[in-house]
């Protein structure tokens, strides 16, 4: 009975125990990362269902406000709900946002970001160029001011999914191992985007998931690299931004574009474009994202090796 005591003890999400064997600790980890991830939804919905009531609508009735204003409560939702994140952070974990990852100097930020703006621009030129998106130029009605008001959003956005892999999960699990760190943290990442994917086409899940992994793998090397979460945070936020916004592209399953700049469309579904999905499940991206990994771990191996 004590032996049982002490696993739940171990394992139970609501403290900060961390002197257990190393399988104990990630089962420990990945409970943290659910509960965190589920409570911070659980209070966004709140929070949006709330807004609507508030403005007299009742969404149990199907009173909803209008797509634009629903995305941009959503995506600003997530302000709220990296709040929450920071909450449970400092009562569970009895830890800074520093050990979080938020570590000084903030520059890495606009590195990441720029990062993620060059590999999604690479990743949609080459699939232009292979007829797979067609480019129908600029769209004359532009809705400037929600175009603009969407990349706070996808600030907010990028940050919380960032928090809970490369800040939670990485930063509770780099301690004891940092290749375990990466794995984990990139197992639950692509976990957590595999709802929206289309299983109809095998070929382009499995690029999917491959895409995940490797995206994954470039924000923990970023983190690591940097020794916080702010590059991974810009180049997650802008990466997605662009796609959405800008390009006006399916971004992870999501087809319901709400502004963009650039007026383009997917031919067909197939390996090329990712189909639904997007190209984050397009074999143009695969190859694009292992460069990417392969210069980041080269570039960082030779800083090591140097210092």
């Amino acid at each position: 009975m004590n032996k049982i005591k002490t696993f739940i003890w171990n394992i139970i999400p609501f403290n900060n125990r961390s002197d257990m064997p190393l399988i104990l600790y990630v089962i420990k980890v990945i409970l943290i990362f659910w509960v965190f991830k589920f409570a911070s939804e659980l209070a966004g919905e709140g929070i949006v269902l709330a807004l609507h009531f508030a403005c007299g609508k009742n969404p149990l009735q199907g009173e909803m406000f209008d797509s634009n204003t629903i995305a941009l409560i959503s995506y600003f939702g997530y302000g709220f709900m990296i709040g929450i994140i920071f909450l449970l952070w400092k009562l569970f974990q009895k830890k800074t946002p520093a050990e979080l990852g938020f570590t000084k100097p903030a520059w890495s930020y606009f590195v990441g970001a720029t990062a993620g703006a060059v590999l999604v621009v690479i990743s949609v030129a080459l699939t232009v160029l292979t007829g797979a998106i067609r480019f129908n130029g600029v769209f004359d009605n532009i809705n400037t001011g929600m175009v603009l008001l969407m990349l706070g959003g996808f600030v907010f956005q990028g940050a919380f999914e960032e928090m809970l892999c490369r800040g939670v999960v990485q930063q509770l699990l780099q301690k004891k191992s940092v290749p375990v760190a990466v794995g984990v943290s990139a197992a639950l990442f692509t976990i957590s985007h595999v709802l929206n994917m289309d299983f109809s086409s095998p070929a382009i899940a499995v690029t999917a998931v491959i895409n995940l992994l490797l995206i994954s793998l470039i924000f923990s090397l970023l983190t690591i690299r940097f020794r916080s979460i702010w590059a991974a945070c810009g180049m997650h936020s802008i990466w997605n931004y662009i796609l959405y916004s800008i390009l006006g592209l399916n971004l992870s399953g999501s087809d319901e574009i709400t502004a963009s700049v650039f007026n383009m469309s997917s031919v067909g579904k197939n390996i090329l474009n990712g189909g639904v999905y997007g190209i984050e499940a397009s074999i143009l991206t695969t190859a694009v994202l292992v460069v990417a990994a392969t210069l980041l771990i080269l570039f960082t191996a030779r800083k090591s090796k140097r210092a």
